[in-house]
């Protein structure tokens, strides 16, 4: 009778775990860690803490971009194909555009606060915005007015902003900038050619309920500070403006889709790119040997457990393969 057992039999029908079944597997011998073999801690407490929340916030991302894409390639899918079929009014693309819309709107809890409405991927995400009344047409007429803006509640959050007749659209872009950073708004020249704000996402709430700015009754109007609109910038992809009710509205919507698609698919090579300098980084940071030795001994505990029947073998399958999803298995095969 093999070691660890007493007699008795399990149920015949194989629907619960026998006596000697649960026994032997509680009775597994694991083989202790060797003394002289290095903690398995004493490689990742090492290991910086922003440097762990690279690689989890990266790990993050990738899930929800992930997600995102599969539902966008199931959508681009399925409209192709009511679009080859004439097939217009369809309860199951309403449903699909919704399922995506619901996971777009959780994009900031579910990547961790990696990444922006631009699929950009940071720390600390941005959202740009454009501030009215301020456009470079504006800025650049007039003579010298020197600009108070509030970033903020109180007088100790005003900044100065010097501005003068025959300055560059660069130039009074960085005076805004220099002004404005050290309350947590970057300025630059956008691509449309008009001055791009950005702030932390986290900050942004502050930033847009409490912006003011008072001039010299020139570009602005002088006396006191005049509360002024910051508009958040349109998001890089919008599913709210997807619409389904006719075949014209199907087309767009499949163009919308298709680019909604490239963007995520760049933004996974991005976060990819990320997790592989970060897990290099980690890797450096790991002591020669302790990772080795730890790991495998872990390998080697899980082997003997997951070979005998019983309740733990049970457990440490389960718990090997828990947060695994059918998108990440699925891109990980589309990389071979």
């Amino acid at each position: 009778m093999p070691p660890g057992t007493t007699g008795g039999a399990g149920p015949a029908d194989g629907t619960a775990l026998g006596l000697d079944g649960e026994r032997a597997a509680t009775a597994t011998p694991v083989t202790p860690t060797p003394t002289t073999a290095p903690p398995l801690r004493q490689g990742i407490s090492n290991w910086s803490q922003p440097l762990q929340g690279d690689i989890s916030g990266a790990q993050q991302a990738l899930e929800f971009l992930e997600q995102s894409a599969a539902q966008l390639r199931g959508l681009k899918s399925e409209l192709s194909a009511k679009l080859a079929a004439h097939q217009v009014r369809d309860g199951s693309i309403d449903a699909r555009v919704r399922q995506f819309s619901s996971t777009w709107r959780t994009r900031q809890s579910a990547s961790g606060g990696t990444l922006d409405a631009r699929l950009a991927y940071g720390r600390k995400p941005l959202q740009h915005f454009s501030v009215r009344g301020m456009s470079l047409s504006h800025l650049r007429n007039g003579g010298k007015e020197v600009l108070a803006i509030a970033v903020g509640a109180g007088t100790q959050s005003l900044r100065s902003v010097s501005l003068d007749a025959g300055l560059s659209d660069d130039e009074i872009a960085q005076r805004f900038d220099d002004a404005l950073a050290p309350a947590g708004v970057r300025v630059a020249v956008g691509d449309d050619g008009n001055l791009d704000f950005s702030t932390p996402e986290s900050d942004w709430a502050g930033v847009r309920d409490n912006l003011s700015v008072q001039g010299g009754g020139m570009r602005f109007p002088g006396g006191q500070l005049n509360r002024i609109k910051a508009e958040p910038e349109t998001p890089a992809i919008d599913p709210d403006t997807w619409h389904t009710s006719d075949a014209d509205a199907l087309r767009q919507t499949l163009q919308q889709v298709v680019q909604a698609l490239a963007q995520v698919e760049a933004a996974i090579a991005s976060v990819n790119g990320a997790l592989t300098q970060a897990d290099g980084q980690a890797q450096v940071a790991v002591p020669a040997g302790a990772d080795t030795a730890g790991m495998g001994q872990v390998a080697q505990n899980f082997v003997s457990t997951a070979s005998q029947p019983g309740y733990q073998s049970l457990l440490s399958i389960t718990s090997a393969l828990a947060g695994i999803s059918r998108e990440r298995v699925v891109s990980l095969l589309g990389l071979r």
